[in-house]
């Protein structure tokens, strides 16, 4: 039999709540966090508004001196990871060099440094070059990520990142999962961040047509999943981390236990880059394989956690998706959308929801999907709309999916 995995740490940096009880406050009651854009002047933009997170300290995380030479989701990770660390009750400095050699850190993210590399350009461009940080190469890749995080908490084992669009934190959940299963490591800090609002990353969406410009005058009102009247998503920031370990390691260090992952799995449409099929049938057998490793069946299911995106196509094929993996019971889960409130984190996303739904199992209440003003016929299961619902939740899902063709899907099991 496979060890048993659990999540015994939660760190969060969200546009609705700077740490975990902020959040969950805030995901409870409904509360927007989506704004005027205020890091920069986006009149001159299609879109003003996004899930932004104007009261984040970045120099509370990062020295000063080096803050020209990361990402903005360098500070975001090490806040939500410190967070995550002292949750689930560990100190760094106290541990031995084997102790830290057994944690590894595994990031998911989209765009990762994509902000820090359009700044570098800007400045370059702009005929600023004695700006431009000695490190705009390595800073501006993907990998270095994971390693800021590393050497901030000093843990020596694996140290990667996973990018694969929406997915990337739901997969990188995953994949630290199944490590801790094959007796590799037993704890990893893992999670998902992303800071993608920039001017140049909003004019790329909004080429795209993904973005709502709709909304410019009401930002808390602009997503809007599964609602007739959604035209696309807005973008978010954030980060949201976990401790996740061998369920033997966390009892023996007597961890409080959030919940148990009991399944993953993640499958490829091989449809388009951006455009999702309109058959539900490749997000429909994540959900199925993970509930088959789970050893569960759709009536086991309290609660699903939704990727919702307030994309048209999006919305709709989420639906056919859990009504084929669910069946008939698919219409009695009560489900939420997170984006909501919180706006599109995009390779952050799945952490976040993975967050949300702890938040939910551990309080018995469901969060909203607040927005949801216009009903949609073709999305028509219960998104639990602007009002949270008590529920006991033994079992939940929290399904993703994204560019590429990917999707997602994890199970949680409550712990006694």
């Amino acid at each position: 039999m496979l060890p048993r995995v659990v999540i015994t740490g939660l760190g969060v940096i969200s546009p609705n709540g700077m740490g975990k009880a902020a959040f969950c406050q805030g995901i409870l009651t409904g509360t927007s966090g989506v704004k005027r854009i205020s890091r920069f002047d986006p009149a001159d933009l299609p879109v003003h508004i996004a899930g932004e997170i104007p009261d984040f300290d970045e120099l509370a995380w990062v020295d000063p001196r080096e803050r020209k030479h990361v990402s903005r989701v360098v500070p975001l990770a090490v806040a939500a990871s410190a967070e995550a660390i002292h949750d689930a009750g560990l100190d760094p400095a106290a541990m031995s060099m084997e102790e830290k050699r057994e944690i590894g850190v595994i990031l998911g993210t989209g765009g990762g440094a994509q902000e820090f590399s359009e700044e570098q350009y800007r400045l370059w461009h702009s005929g600023h070059v004695k700006q431009v940080s000695l490190f705009c190469i390595p800073s501006g890749t993907m990998g270095t990520i994971p390693s800021e995080v590393s050497m901030r908490f000093g843990f020596r084992g694996y140290s990667h990142v996973i990018t694969t669009g929406c997915t990337s934190s739901t997969d990188a959940i995953g994949y630290a999962y199944q490590h801790i299963q094959a007796g590799v490591q037993p704890m990893f800090l893992v999670g998902g961040v992303d800071a993608p609002i920039t001017p140049g990353i909003i004019k790329g969406y909004s080429l795209l047509r993904a973005l709502t410009a709709s909304w410019n005058h009401a930002p808390e009102r602009a997503s809007r999943p599964f609602s007739a009247d959604r035209d696309g998503f807005v973008l978010a920031e954030g980060s949201w981390m976990f401790i996740v370990e061998d369920y033997h390691h966390a009892r023996v260090r007597g961890a409080r236990i959030y919940a148990e992952i009991a399944g993953y799995a993640s499958t490829c449409e091989a449809f388009h880059r951006v455009r999702m099929s309109d058959s539900p049938e490749e997000p429909a057998r994540a959900i199925t394989e993970a509930l088959e490793e789970a050893r569960l069946s759709a009536e086991d299911i309290h609660y699903v956690n939704l990727h919702g995106t307030s994309t048209e196509m999006n919305d709709r094929v989420e639906t056919r998706a859990l009504k084929l993996a669910l069946g008939a019971h698919a219409g009695k889960i009560p489900m939420s959308g997170l984006k909501s409130q919180i706006g599109h984190t995009q390779g952050a996303c799945g952490a976040a929801s993975l967050a949300a739904t702890l938040v939910a199992m551990e309080h018995g209440k469901i969060p909203p999907t607040i927005n949801l003003d216009v009903p949609d016929p073709e999305c028509d299961l219960d998104y639990v709309p602007d009002v949270g619902r008590r529920a006991q939740i033994e079992h939940a899902i929290c399904n993703c999916v994204g560019f590429g063709s990917k999707n997602s899907a994890l199970i949680l099991r409550q712990t006694a």
